[in-house]
């Protein structure tokens, strides 16, 4: 696999390019909603007059329903066609979008935000149509391109939010996706063509670039999968699933809750956090008992514990974890008052938070370029390098504004460059009738990622505080919090090595990397 970009002359045919230009549209259109949505948090607070902790389910709630969604939505792509789901939940998405736009209290939100986090199922989904229409050797150039687009959206979103809620309200936020989305469902209704279903049946357009033969595919899973999947949806362990991942992380959200409230913790609240602990250990080994117990599994075991793709699902989970422990930080670290931050507002805070997305958009195309000329393996050891060395920098230097903007440019190169290799591992090395649910599971540890990571940065920014002197009652992150959080974050990222020298001498004695590499 490792030299597979070089050898393979395959080219990238218009149609393609077309086709990861539309979904990567969706993604982008996406996280623009959602990026402009952050900064509106304050004043919905004020509107509805809720406390912070509740605010913090308009967050909770869109993670906990995409967490959930994404596997099984993964597993309805492999049996009735990724394009007819893409459109399916596109809907459901833009519905929820509309309800957001007019929600009138706290709870419609909610719900609201519930409806689109479903949508966040589309995106494994469309890493699955970009590995259909890619050549395998190409594969990680879509994965870059698509990968891009989160940043896209994220900059789009940091650039316009402010002004849209400033001069037409949050509501605006949702009314200005919903035209876009609408025109986005007709062209891939009229643009994608129609993919195989895993149970071996022809759509219109049956993908001549996909290298991955049945006999391949059991070499890698052997004979603990079925090659060939009816049409069956694993009811129970959905439900295990979803109880599994809604478990987890209310026990991180309200571990995060009553950590900012700390002067209000009461033995109730250990109570209530040692239940939910217990019942994520529960769940958990439920759906383990149930999955193995079951004919056709939702998700087949051997995709978690397979050699390959669990250090590769390792590092997307090191991933989410250190980015999101970034955007939990910076914000706040920026708009505290001197001396515990920087005394600016939230421009400020987009101004050097926007490098770091800038140099993302840029760098995750590249990183596809990259991946595809020199394999998956050395932009992986290098992302994992520049991430390490970016945090400790940060740790050791994060005076001023302009050293935090440096160092976020160096991390975000750096893990563009990680996130692109492992998922381009996890498709390469995916039968092609398991991987919309494999890609879901890569997707749901990036999310997951994304919940541990504020939940540390904000532990120890409220372990670590100090009031200001003459004012009572104000107390702010202290800079030993900061130094904290990035060294920890340094720590985190040095996980990515390991799996990788793991990965390095396993894809080596895989039969499916051979198979590949005889294929071109």
């Amino acid at each position: 696999m490792e030299d597979s970009g070089a050898k393979s002359p395959e080219r990238i045919h218009e149609s393609t390019w077309i086709t990861l230009a539309i979904l990567g549209s969706t993604i982008l259109i996406t996280m623009y909603g959602e990026t402009m949505l952050l900064p509106a948090i304050g004043d919905i607070i004020k509107e509805f007059e809720i406390s912070y902790s509740t605010s913090s389910w308009i967050l909770t709630a869109y993670l906990i329903s995409g967490a959930v969604m994404t596997p099984i939505a993964g597993k309805l792509s492999d049996i009735y066609g990724r394009k007819k789901m893409v459109l399916i939940i596109f809907v459901i998405y833009i519905i929820g979008i509309a309800i957001g736009g007019v929600s009138s209290n706290i709870y419609m939100l909610i719900l609201a935000r519930v409806i689109q986090g479903i949508g966040i199922s589309m995106f494994p989904i469309a890493f699955g149509i970009i590995r259909d229409q890619f050549p395998v050797s190409k594969i990680a150039i879509g994965v870059g391109i698509f990968s891009s687009m989160f940043a896209a959206g994220s900059v789009v979103g940091i650039a316009i939010g402010g002004p849209i809620i400033k001069n037409w309200g949050w509501q605006a936020t949702f009314f200005t996706i919903i035209p876009i989305a609408i025109m986005l469902w007709f062209v891939i209704q009229k643009r994608i063509g129609n993919d195989r279903p895993a149970d071996g049946t022809k759509g219109k357009d049956v993908n001549k670039n996909t290298k991955f033969a049945t006999g391949t595919e059991k070499s890698v899973f052997k004979d603990n999968v079925n090659p060939i999947l009816k049409q069956h949806i694993d009811i129970k362990g959905a439900l295990a699933l979803a109880f599994s991942i809604s478990t987890f992380l209310l026990t991180l959200t309200y571990f995060a809750n009553i950590n900012e409230e700390s002067h209000d913790r009461t033995s109730i609240d250990v109570i209530v956090l040692a239940t939910l602990g217990a019942l994520t250990i529960v769940s958990i080994t439920t759906f383990i008992f149930v999955e193995r117990k079951a004919k056709e599994p939702l998700i087949p075991l051997t995709l978690i514990t397979d050699k390959i793709l669990l250090p590769s699902n390792i590092i997307l989970l090191v991933f989410g974890i250190t980015m999101f422990m970034v955007y939990q930080t910076i914000p706040i670290l920026v708009t505290s008052p001197i001396p515990f931050g920087f005394g600016g507002d939230a421009i400020q805070s987009a101004m050097v938070q926007l490098p770091f997305m800038v140099v993302f958009l840029i760098f995750a195309p590249s990183s596809g370029f990259i991946v595809s000329k020199i394999g998956n393996f050395k932009p992986i050891i290098v992302g994992s390098i520049l991430t390490t060395i970016g945090f400790a920098s940060l740790f050791m230097f994060h005076s001023n504004e302009l050293m935090i903007a440096i160092n976020l440019v160096i991390i975000s190169a750096g893990l563009s460059l990680t996130q692109v290799g492992a998922f381009n591992i996890t498709i390469q090395h995916t039968p092609h009738q398991f991987s919309g649910v494999s890609i879901g599971i890569s997707v749901v540890l990036v999310l997951i990622g994304s919940s541990i990571g504020p939940v540390i940065a904000s532990s120890f920014m409220q372990t670590f505080q100090e009031t200001i002197d003459g004012i009572d009652g104000e107390s702010y992150p202290a800079p030993l919090s900061y130094s904290l959080i990035f060294l920890t974050a340094a720590i985190i990222s040095l996980l990515s090595f390991p799996c990788v020298i793991l990965l390095r001498k396993r894809t080596l004695r895989a039969p499916l990397n051979k198979a590949e590499e005889s294929d071109m």
